[in-house]
């Protein structure tokens, strides 16, 4: 997260998996202005990049051959936790998608075919969670650390 960017969206690293070629540039087309944006025709690729980046929005097509979008996210979450992570469905896929949100595996889903600045909102709002979930990890060291400073400064005393 550049702080010397003028605009805060060019901070924002968003990989986008989807196994059609063309869905891939559009999707590059569409938001490489908006975002950095990264992409991965499977769900393989897609974690590879994980690997390799840091991203902080990962959006899914549902319907892959491989690794569906779901599966995509649960395989990603247990090694790469931060990135807020959207599915992309074209399809009456309503169960899964109720069942990868309550299983805290996607924050959001869109429908194909998506709407430019829907996307943009939704990226956007995934962000500022993106960033609060952050913040509050520093906020939550900071305290853990602080209180143990205090702890030993009261066994000082108690020991003096």
């Amino acid at each position: 997260m550049n702080g010397s960017s003028s605009n805060m969206d060019d901070a924002v690293n968003v990989l986008y998996v989807d196994d059609e070629q063309t869905n891939l540039f559009s999707f590059k087309a569409s938001f490489r202005k908006d975002f950095n944006v990264f992409t991965a025709e499977t769900g393989a690729e897609g974690l590879e990049i994980l690997q390799n980046e840091v991203i902080h929005i990962a959006i899914s097509d549902q319907r892959m051959p491989e690794m569906s979008g779901i599966e995509f996210f649960q395989t990603a979450k247990k090694k790469y936790p931060d990135p807020i992570r959207i599915l992309l469905t074209g399809y009456a896929d309503i169960n899964a998608v109720i069942d990868a949100i309550n299983m805290g595996e996607v924050y959001r889903y869109l429908t194909k075919p998506w709407n430019a600045e829907e996307v943009k909102s939704v990226i956007r709002d995934g962000f500022d969670l993106f960033r609060l979930r952050e913040e509050n990890r520093i906020l939550t060291e900071r305290l853990i650390k602080a209180n143990e400073q205090l702890e030993f400064l009261l066994r000082q005393n108690l020991i003096s």
